[in-house]
């Protein structure tokens, strides 16, 4: 019996270096000095401040002001925005975004997941003057985020599962234990509506963006704030945000059949 073919590899250990020093610093918001970095790493300071050094002259790290902190810039963002798959997702979904906004008086974004966190795509303020909204590009903990959950809610069981896999891994932290449940619950409803983890007298409401496959490829989110004089309800953020949504996805080769978020 033939053994099973492995995958070859071949140790680059430049370029092993620099990615773990990407890596590092995505997980890093505060930034860190040349010397936590090689501590961290396990490495001499004199080869990480080369590596630093030519991250920084290529735009992937810049030194903050009167500090000796280096911190990510948003070029990785930027690279991963142009990927075609990324760009056109982003493309479809910004005019269904603005009209969303401007019909419910409330700003709204997209996310994906990327590792263990949710990473903001693109993002529409409120055409008023006050409102809530989550700068684009930023990242926020997969479970501490309604997009996340929606998102998570309708894939299939071997990807979330691997999702969950990720998360756990980056985080050290146990898997929570009523998920299955609170996923099973919006995969049923068909979206996400729950108080903010983070904002109190936020209601986050987030509905999936679906492919062809009818796998969720990202989470369109409204962070509800009640004015006092709002005529816009609840449940009107709920309706528009469900048809925004499926206009995004059919967009991305969606049908209408597959039903998004189309249970109550």
């Amino acid at each position: 019996m033939s053994k099973p073919a492995t995958k070859r590899y071949y140790p680059t250990p430049a370029l092993e270096k620099g990615l773990d020093i990407l890596e590092l610093f995505a997980g890093t918001p505060e930034g860190m000095t040349v010397s936590e970095v090689a501590r961290k790493l396990d490495r001499t300071v004199s080869e990480i401040f080369r590596m630093i050094l030519c991250l920084e002259h290529r735009g992937y790290l810049a030194h903050s002001p009167g500090k000796e902190k280096y911190q990510l810039t948003l070029r990785l963002f930027r690279l991963a925005q142009e990927h075609p798959p990324t760009k056109r997702l982003v493309t479809e979904a910004l005019p269904a975004m603005h009209a969303l906004a401007q019909r419910v008086r409330q700003s709204c974004h997209l996310g994906i997941v990327d590792g263990g966190h949710v990473v903001i795509l693109a993002q529409v303020d409120s055409p008023e003057s006050t409102g809530f909204y989550v700068r684009m590009g930023s990242k926020v903990d997969l479970m501490h985020a309604a997009t996340g959950h929606v998102i998570l809610a309708h894939q299939s069981e071997d990807v979330r599962e691997r999702t969950i896999e990720e998360w756990r891994l980056e985080t050290r932290k146990r898997k929570p234990a009523d998920l299955d449940q609170h996923l099973a619950k919006i995969a049923a409803r068909g979206y996400e509506r729950r108080a903010s983890y983070e904002v109190a007298g936020v209601v986050n409401v987030s509905f999936p963006v679906v492919n062809v496959q009818g796998q969720a490829i990202a989470g369109l989110t409204i962070p509800y704030v009640k004015r006092l004089e709002d005529t816009v309800t609840l449940a009107d953020i709920v309706t528009a945000l469900r048809e925004a949504s499926r206009e995004i996805s059919e967009a991305m080769g969606a049908t209408v059949e597959q039903g998004i978020g189309s249970r109550e």
